[in-house]
């Protein structure tokens, strides 16, 4: 029969073995309880809530995993795919597309060069030319003119797209930490319903526009405030009533059309604040919502406007910057109006307001500078603040998600890390999936 060992005669064997020194009473003590009861369940000792050391199953082992499947994701698992790599994707949401479908920011922005040349391509110009074979998925109004989608016509597609390149998925699972070998990642831990568990991977490509897995992994990043808001939509704007509506002020922002007749999408740049603070997100999150539902009732107590209701606020709050990787290259806005030529330019943005020419993007960008096995894909890639309002648009995210997969499978496949991957190589397959560099 086992003998019980209580936790004041655990943490005496552990000192007087030597194992103890340099330890707190309080870690002990619950790693004690830990291993005599068999929980891993948090403790609480001495005032401190103590995680014990235990083992976690590893759901998978994958070539590629991609953490997180909005634009930049989903790209970056197909690109994977395509190059010949196992991959697996995951999302902490229900859905593919994140900002862009769950944030309802249904306007695909920067598409264009100069002249209205389309810079945009590769598997994001796939995507888009899918919803335009499905009716009411997109308003395409011709070349050089910014789309723009409905958002559960841009999740059924990517869904397809996914299942049909046979991508791993796993949804409503949340990348929490970083598995680590030195300076090396080997993977990501993740939370679901199905409790905590490990992806072993060969490359990660970290696509979660919050950089949280480089983030975990400790590589070096800048942490950043920027605006946060909420989209909506608005319903019945097809029959507003135009002899009533002519005899008083418009009321508002009425947002911009979608596929949806009579249904608009309402943008909101709200507060600069930080998108890593829970209590700074749930207090946004709060007044957003009021601040809506009141700008409705203003709208419907104006003459011709009283059938307008509210379809809609997004389930997804609108956090545009928040980890910014610090990477071999960081963009500046000063070179992007330059027109700078980059050797290793693995895709190209394009124009929106205050950027009226397209600009390359460097490989090195999407590079930790010391972090390996890692490549970084959308807003979360190594730009000065400057370029967020470029790097952060959805063009952009295609791209660089693009790049990223096939970075990633391809030093899986030459067995390299990604800082050594040969460039020439990169870009030759670049072009062969559909990618614009220029």
């Amino acid at each position: 029969m086992s003998q019980r060992i209580s936790r004041r005669d655990w943490i005496r064997v552990l000192g007087t073995s030597g194992l103890a020194a340099g330890l707190g009473s309080a870690e002990l003590s619950a790693a004690a309880v830990g291993e005599e009861t068999g929980r891993t369940c948090p403790t609480l000792a001495d005032g401190k809530v103590i995680q014990p050391r235990r083992e976690l199953p590893v759901l998978r082992k994958t070539d590629v995993l991609v953490v997180g499947a909005g634009p930049a994701g989903v790209c970056a698992a197909l690109a994977a795919k395509r190059t010949g790599a196992d991959v697996t994707l995951v999302e902490r949401y229900g859905h593919f597309g994140g900002l862009w479908t769950g944030g309802l920011v249904l306007l695909v922005i920067s598409m264009f060069g100069k002249g209205g040349k389309q810079v945009t391509r590769g598997i994001g110009e796939e995507i888009l030319r899918r919803l335009d074979k499905l009716d009411g998925a997109i308003v395409n109004r011709g070349p050089g003119v910014s789309p723009t989608v409905d958002a559960e016509a841009a999740k059924y597609v990517m869904v397809e797209m996914i299942r049909e390149a046979e991508v791993n998925v796993y949804l409503h699972c949340w990348g929490v930490d970083a598995i680590m070998d030195g300076d090396t990642i080997r993977g990501a831990v993740f939370e679901s319903k199905s409790g905590r568990q490990a992806i072993v991977a060969r490359t990660v490509v970290d696509a979660t526009g919050d950089g949280d897995l480089f983030g975990a992994a400790g590589a070096e990043h800048e942490r950043r405030k920027y605006d946060i808001g909420l989209v909506c939509r608005l319903g019945n704007l097809d029959k507003v009533d135009p002899a009533k509506a002519a005899q008083t002020k418009k009321p508002g922002d009425l947002g911009a059309v979608t596929p949806v007749r009579g249904v608009s999408w309402v943008n909101m740049r709200g507060p600069a604040a930080d998108g890593l603070d829970v209590a700074e997100l749930t207090r946004l999150e709060m007044n957003h919502r009021r601040q809506i539902w009141r700008n409705l009732q203003r709208i419907r107590s104006t003459p011709g406007y009283e059938q307008v209701y509210l379809v809609e606020t997004a389930p997804q709050l609108g956090v545009r910057i928040t980890r910014v990787l610090a990477g071999l290259k960081t963009l500046t806005l000063k070179d992007a109006r330059a027109g700078t030529v980059y050797p290793d330019v693995i895709g190209v943005g394009g124009a929106d307001g205050a950027q009226k020419d397209q600009w390359q993007i460097p490989y090195r960008a999407l590079v930790p500078k010391k972090l390996d096995n890692l490549l970084a894909a959308g807003r979360c890639i190594s730009g000065e603040q400057p370029m967020a309002d470029l790097l952060r648009l959805i063009p952009a995210c295609f791209v660089t998600g693009h790049a990223a997969g096939v970075a990633a499978a391809m030093s899986v496949k030459d067995s390299c890390r990604p800082r050594d991957l040969d460039v020439p190589t990169l870009q030759r397959e670049l072009r062969r999936q559909g990618a614009y560099l220029g």
